[in-house]
């Protein structure tokens, strides 16, 4: 069984301050490893592997050693395991890592008509103002059927406000209220 939260638990914890910038060594280096045909295993490989990474990030290096080398050596370890396939479920695991540690809140907006930039903002302002949030971080969807509103998530919170949801909420009060009275 393959646990992608640890090996992003890792990584952060590993990284500590500079966790971002290996987030973006990250992103920058994998899909260079993602285009190499076939599978790399054993010792020679990584070897490649590690060199090819190394002369990727000194072409682009304008960041931080510590995590250039991290990352690098993250990648050459997933590789070797055949754990690379989930490079991008661990990312998004750093990712909302960075974001916990940093006070970020991640919401994902379903609203039946795009959001207007001041709609958006103070959906945001409010979403702060009551979570306490340093940062929403903000993702809308476009979902028609709701007809009218916009449904949220924030981590394990499900908030309905969609014009859908209301009247499935009245249909269902009001088949409860008649099941009460036969």
């Amino acid at each position: 069984m393959f646990f992608g939260s640890r090996w992003a638990a890792v990584f952060v914890n590993s990284l500590g301050n500079d966790a971002d910038a290996g987030l973006a060594c990250l992103q920058a280096m994998a899909p260079a490893v993602k285009r190499i045909p076939g599978a790399l295993f054993g010792y020679t490989a990584s070897r490649r592997l590690e060199a090819m990474l190394r002369e990727c990030a000194s072409s682009a290096q304008d960041g931080d050693d510590q995590a250039v080398e991290y990352a690098i050596r993250f990648i050459v370890l997933l590789v070797a395991k055949n754990r690379f396939k989930h490079i991008d479920s661990i990312m998004g695991t750093i990712e909302s890592l960075i974001d916990a540690q940093k006070g970020v809140l991640a919401v994902t907006v379903e609203s039946a008509a795009p959001l207007d930039d001041y709609i958006a903002e103070e959906l945001r302002r409010r979403i702060i103002e009551h979570t306490g949030a340093a940062q929403v971080k903000m993702q809308t969807c476009l979902v028609p059927e709701l007809l009218g509103g916009y449904k949220l998530r924030m981590g394990g919170y499900y908030i309905d406000a969609s014009l859908k949801g209301q009247m499935e909420q009245m249909q269902a009060d009001l088949e409860k209220h008649l099941l009460a009275e036969a």
